[in-house]
């Protein structure tokens, strides 16, 4: 099935591998064909805000463009909607001394916290509020817990309102038809075994299936293998060509020679993977985009490379 037929999608990385841009860039796809998409951020650091040049984000969604609204989860709102929605209580103003206690047990008991903000999400899918909901999740080294919460959650509690409601988060996540995961990495050694070590984890404690992964920031091949050669020998003459033609031909092979090389470690690191994982698990690739843009703009890019990978028009 396509991508963004999905009803959720986390989206998770590596820190510095472009997660946000990415989520920020299939939000827009999924707005742009037509689906209402929200568009929410986990860590509240204002990544999503800067990806589309706005104001930060709150808590009650913002319409961004057409069909594509965001938000920025916030635990405070998060528990008033849920005392609100599921307990009854008519909350009005701020609750922070409850939400200092809450935070307290969070604290201690494993899971609280986390189901609170998924189950934030899946209310959204559950009630169809949007077609699809995006998630700008946690780093690779912290999504486990985040979208393994109601397991563990199911595992602590076995009766009761709280048992009730982690069922539906739990069957909502862990139904690769209306959840997906992305994982986005770069052609490098560390964001690459980031990602294998995650595949192997999701299925034992969390039960969310991967749908994707993006190799992010992909070098395109500067040459053919004939102008490669071409290249070998230019360099084997390089003092001829110094000679000749004046310095600054030194620093074009020199930058041809260490751009080639860092393509072909990153085509190893990227074959690695792709030996790792399984051959069902498509891999999308988003090209290096060489330019100093920022916002907006650099969101357009990388989604005009993924409706490529994913066939959107």
């Amino acid at each position: 099935m396509n991508l963004l037929d999905r009803q959720l999608l986390f989206v998770t990385g590596k820190g510095g591998v472009g997660k946000t841009s990415v989520a920020a860039a299939l939000a827009q796809l999924a707005a742009k064909s037509g689906r209402r998409t929200l568009l929410c951020e986990m860590d509240d650091k204002g990544a999503v805000a800067a990806a589309f040049d706005t104001k930060p984000l709150a808590f009650q969604p913002r319409q961004l463009d057409t069909n594509l609204w965001a938000m920025a989860m916030n635990t405070e709102d998060a528990l008033r909607e849920y005392l609100r929605l599921f307990v009854k209580l008519p909350f009005v103003g701020r609750i922070g001394p409850l939400a200092r206690t809450f935070d307290f047990v969070a604290d201690a008991a494993p899971g609280v916290k986390e189901i609170l903000v998924v189950g934030k999400l899946a209310y959204e899918v559950r009630e169809r509020h949007y077609d699809l909901v995006v998630v700008d999740a946690e780093a690779t080294g912290h999504i486990v817990a985040q979208i393994g919460a109601p397991r563990v959650i199911g595992d602590l509690v076995k009766v009761g309102m709280v048992r009730d409601q982690t069922k539906w988060v739990s069957d909502i996540l862990e139904d690769p038809a209306r959840t997906g995961l992305v994982i986005v990495t770069t052609p490098e050694e560390m964001p690459v075994s980031e990602t294998i070590d995650l595949i192997g984890r999701l299925d034992a404690e969390s039960g969310v299936e991967p749908s994707a992964i993006v190799a992010n920031r992909v070098l395109p091949a500067l040459f053919d293998r004939r102008q490669s050669e071409i290249v070998d020998a230019l360099e084997e003459a390089e003092d001829v060509l110094v000679d000749a033609t004046g310095a600054g031909v030194r620093q074009v092979l020199a930058a041809a020679h260490v751009t080639e090389a860092r393509r072909r470690v990153g085509g190893r690191h990227l074959e690695g993977l792709r030996d790792a994982i399984p051959p069902s698990l498509p891999v999308l690739y988003v090209p290096e985009l060489f330019t100093r843009a920022t916002g907006r703009r650099v969101v357009s890019l990388v989604a005009t490379a993924l409706a490529d990978e994913l066939d959107v028009v």
